[in-house]
């Protein structure tokens, strides 16, 4: 049996501006998806799509999953999440190899972009 995986997927109340949101950030165009559900990516595609679904309530606490994502300027990354609007969480990493920024989207799910030196 051979598994892999497929997609990544993220309950929000606001479906659409959060996939706007993520669509934008990681250029990433929508596929075929469910009623009231966005899909960015297809099935066949070798990234996994990320997946919007609807919930009623809002996200409460620390979500323990969180995607990273590869930006060449951390600045320029930082704008345009803000621009986008996502923000800033404050937390920032220095490492000898790179920087991360822990930021969030409209709805607060972290995320962290990271450069690489």
């Amino acid at each position: 049996m051979t598994n892999r995986w497929v997609g990544v997927t993220v309950d929000c109340v606001d479906v659409e501006r959060v996939a706007d949101f993520w669509s934008a950030v990681l250029n990433r165009s929508r596929g075929p998806s469910r009623p009231g559900w966005v899909y960015l990516g297809h099935p066949d595609d070798p990234q996994p799509r990320l997946v919007f679904q609807p919930v009623a309530e809002p996200q409460h606490g620390k979500v323990r999953l969180h995607l990273d994502v590869l930006v060449e300027d951390i600045d320029q990354g930082m704008a345009q999440v803000v621009a986008l609007g996502g923000r800033p969480t404050g937390e920032r990493h220095d490492y000898d190899e790179g920087v991360v920024m822990v930021m969030a989207d409209p709805e607060d799910h972290e995320f962290c972009l990271v450069q690489y030196y």
